[in-house]
């Protein structure tokens, strides 16, 4: 979030896995927020629907029938961003630059790429 302050980008319709994994949570606020942004159609990368695929089978215990359901619902909602080898080398400056994790630099280079 720093980085995209830093730089003056809105990124406000990008969205990371965490926010849409709590609308599928049992926290009701966060929830309500998820949802609420969701709503807004934002756009969310590949990388986003592959976290959340991952934590929904190994922390949520679901099923892969369940999880690929609910994740074609909300690949419904939203702008899909395809991550590409040229999100991957700008995650990696990122990274270095910035010390982020590569999964982080990832989603913060596609929704960079994104808006140019």
């Amino acid at each position: 979030m720093r980085f995209m302050m830093m730089h003056g980008i809105d990124m406000s319709d990008f969205l990371d896995s965490n926010i849409v994994l709590y609308a599928f949570g049992d926290d009701e606020i966060k929830s309500q927020i998820a949802n609420r942004l969701l709503a807004e159609y934002p756009c969310i990368s590949t990388q986003v629907v592959n976290e959340c695929s991952h934590v929904m089978r190994r922390k949520l215990h679901w099923k892969p029938d369940k999880i690929a359901e609910e994740l074609e619902v909300l690949l419904v909602l939203v702008r899909l961003q395809p991550v590409n080898i040229r999100h991957i080398r700008l995650a990696w400056k990122i990274a270095a630059r910035y010390g982020f994790s590569h999964f982080d630099s990832l989603i913060v280079a596609t929704a960079l790429r994104a808006i140019v």
